[in-house]
């Protein structure tokens, strides 16, 4: 059985399944902080964005990018109010090629709701797959 922790991050999973963003931020704080490699500020996708209108922000962009993305998390390991999750996401190229590609997410709970999620994942291959 999973934690109300886990419960709520599956649940912003889900939301990115079914591309439904007031699902994915349906286990997130209103002031959560959204944290991507700094790396991807080439194509508008890196750093910090604040808060639900910060990642709706986020979201909006990431077709301008990517001709898609599905989220697969594969392992969830919570300690105290961190929940890591190791998954792997296959991402689409505006030019039609696909590739999967690890991530780690870093999530920071309080009361349920995640505060922080940061992204974690190689930028290089992301900037060969969006410039392919």
């Amino acid at each position: 059985m999973a934690s109300p922790n886990i419960e709520a991050i599956q649940a912003c999973y889900a939301g990115f399944r079914d591309r439904d963003i007031e699902g994915i931020l349906s286990g997130m704080h209103p002031d959560v902080e959204w944290v991507h490699p700094e790396g991807m500020a080439k194509y508008g996708l890196g750093g910090t964005k604040l808060g639900h209108a910060g990642i709706k922000e986020f979201l909006a962009r990431v077709p301008t990018v990517l001709g898609g993305m599905r989220l697969a998390p594969k392992e969830f390991i919570e300690q105290g109010d961190r929940v890591v999750v190791f998954g792997t996401r296959e991402v689409t190229s505006l030019s039609g090629r696909t590739v999967t590609l690890d991530f780690v997410h870093s999530w920071t709970m309080r009361d349920g709701r995640a505060t922080r999620m940061e992204d974690i994942f190689d930028t290089v291959a992301f900037h060969e797959l969006i410039e392919s």
